[in-house]
């Protein structure tokens, strides 16, 4: 049965033959793995991880992690079984689309675009806050108007001197700097990072196995099994990433065989490195006592090793530098999908001649990014995250179930295992912990999804490369 209108859905038998737009393949496993483990791993395990236990969760923080990483792996096999099946650029976005329907693959889309880059806004953010703080333990202080968002001036700092969050916005800017300079420079330049990182977890491993005190471990349930229940809602948003890492699927040297592994690759490496920092952290200190802002440092600096506390804290800022990356990657893809597309201006796919890569589209997210950075305190920025993507999430593990069943005979590079109850888990797990956010957030999504209805009723229905297809281009 053929389908009009916002039903309209991309064959996926003519997916694969499209014109690629002008990427060019370099990515190899480990390069992809390395942006998977490049988003997954950040401000998780460098601070959100020292909060949850203090604040939620106790020695148990590592239950926490345990079951956000089993309700994440439930995803995770739903995204391996697209990226082998479907190795196109744009992730969710380009999955829902073929299965589900142009209009939700624009509703997924167009959220992931605001979502990617708030996340983007929001690490730079964070990592200036690093740096401000690194600065004044070097007795060095920079003027009033570059030193943070208006209004977040703290106590002893007139109200109006901050004008500028400099630093953040020259980040974001950096990063897309060097993803416009090819993606082979730029995966080195992330793989180094995530390489650093690594090395740097397994330090904090291995120095501090020597310092665990079993005691700390005692009160291991100090808030209950609904105080892991409660904190695996919270680092839920650590241990994602690998969606972000999907959408360069047309970067792939071999997208259909290595697309699944560096998924699963890239979640079972951090989910590790997450378990591990977990019961070192918690051994070492109390977790009454833990530091909810540099839980690492803190505690090292405890047991007198405060020059490691200070090699750790220069090494999270670097480490969440890859955060950044692969999440404006992931943005800038979703982006350049919904052009080629023609759900977006045709001039936001344009590709760079030599290097290969969306130029304009990374340079406009990249400002986007660095303006909410620059602007806006941590907290309104986060607030525009999140939500957008859980809801990738469901419609990615309901894409498989409905795809297992309406075309059973597609060549699968990984099979999602137990169909449907495995997709099912995931979204079970991802429209509950919706319920756990905010009302505002809430309320700026709908915002956010009331302009992305007009912009689609108003220009992309009209202009979708599916509007006035032949007739085997659009399929029921």
């Amino acid at each position: 049965m053929t389908q009009t209108g916002v039903f309209r859905r991309k064959p996926i038998d003519l997916i694969e033959s499209e014109d690629g737009g002008g990427l060019r393949r370099t990515l190899g496993l480990w390069q992809l793995t390395a942006i998977g483990i490049g988003g997954i791993i950040g401000a998780g395990i460098f601070s959100l991880a020292g909060a949850v236990a203090n604040e939620t969760a106790g020695p148990a923080v590592l239950i926490s992690f345990l079951i956000a990483g089993i309700a994440s792996a439930a995803a995770a096999f739903s995204y391996a079984e697209f990226a082998g099946l479907i190795p196109r650029a744009g992730s969710a976005y380009t999955y829902g689309y073929a299965v589900l329907g142009e209009l939700v693959g624009w509703f997924i889309g167009w959220d992931l675009l605001l979502e990617y880059t708030a996340i983007v806004s929001v690490v730079a953010i964070g990592i200036s806050g690093y740096f401000n703080s690194l600065l004044s333990f070097m007795h060095v202080q920079l003027p009033a108007w570059m030193s943070g968002a208006p209004g977040t001036e703290p106590a002893g700092v007139a109200p109006g001197s901050y004008k500028v969050n400099l630093f953040a916005v020259l980040l974001c800017l950096l990063i897309a700097f060097v993803l416009n300079q090819g993606m082979r420079s730029a995966a080195r330049f992330e793989t180094f990072l995530v390489y650093l990182k690594i090395a740097l977890v397994l330090l904090v491993v291995a120095v501090g196995a020597f310092h665990i005190k079993a005691g700390n471990w005692s009160n291991f349930f100090p808030f209950g099994i609904s105080g892991a229940f409660t904190g695996a809602a919270t680092v839920f948003f650590a241990v994602f990433g690998y969606d972000a890492m999907s959408t360069a699927a047309e970067e792939s040297t071999e997208s259909r065989k290595h697309m699944p592994k560096a998924i699963l690759y890239s979640l079972g490496i951090s989910m590790v490195l997450y378990v591990l920092a977990c019961l070192v952290l918690t051994g070492m200190v109390n977790y009454r006592d833990i530091d909810k802002e540099s839980a690492f440092s803190s505690a090292f600096a405890s047991v007198g090793l405060n020059a490691l506390g200070a090699v750790i804290a220069v090494g999270a800022i670097l480490g969440i530098l890859t955060v950044l990356f692969t999440f404006l990657l992931g943005a800038t893809r979703v982006g350049y999908s919904m052009s080629r597309d023609g759900l977006l201006p045709k001039w936001f796919s344009g590709t760079h001649p030599t290097r290969r890569v969306p130029t304009r589209m990374t340079w406009v997210l990249g400002g986007a990014a660095a303006v909410i950075a620059g602007l806006l305190p941590i907290g309104a920025a986060a607030e525009l995250t999140n939500i957008g993507i859980l809801l990738a999430f469901v419609v990615v593990c309901v894409a498989v179930i409905v795809l297992r069943y309406r075309r059973p005979d597609l060549p699968r590079g990984f099979r999602c295992p137990a169909v449907p109850v495995v997709p099912a888990i995931g979204v079970v797990f991802s429209l509950w912990l919706i319920t756990f956010l905010h009302p505002e957030t809430w309320l700026r999504f709908a915002i956010w999804f009331a302009i992305g209805l007009v912009v689609y009723f108003g220009y992309s229905r009209r202009h979708s490369r599916l509007a006035s297809p032949p007739d085997e281009n659009v399929t029921g």
